[in-house]
């Protein structure tokens, strides 16, 4: 069972590690700019976010507990299963789906969703902070 402290950031560590997945993902598709036959995929953040928030597991393979201290979890990341080939892209004579405008676009708005995240998580660190202190 989840402690109220942990009930209160679990939303916004699940929204930073889905982010961080996607802008793991997003460079890939830019380093592979120029590769034949590399296409492009990405991850719908939205629907993984959804999903995590009401406690859907991916579709990895469940790690087995055999004492209480140990922690549960997935092989999987938490987004795993929401990543798929980009529709819609051109796809050159050489196979590559990449569209460097649109990843260069994606890439920066989730940087930028990034660090508001981060900056609402920072935000309520401090409010915490100071209802304990008492500043």
């Amino acid at each position: 069972m989840l402690s109220a402290i942990d009930r209160e950031f679990a939303p916004l560590q699940t929204a930073l590690n889905l982010r961080a997945q996607r802008q793991q993902l997003l460079s890939a598709n830019i380093a592979n700019a120029n590769t034949p036959g590399y296409k492009a995929v990405d991850l719908d953040f939205s629907a993984a976010y959804k999903a995590a928030l009401s406690g859907r597991q991916p579709g990895g393979m469940p790690l087995t507990t055999e004492q209480p201290r140990q922690l549960a979890g997935n092989v999987a990341p938490a987004g795993a299963d929401f990543v798929a080939y980009q529709v819609g892209n051109a796809v050159r004579l050489d196979g590559n789906s990449v569209d460097m405008n649109r990843e260069q676009a994606a890439f920066q708005k989730n940087s930028i969703q990034y660090e508001a995240d981060l900056t609402f998580l920072t935000g309520k660190i401090k409010t915490l902070t100071s209802a304990i202190t008492g500043n």
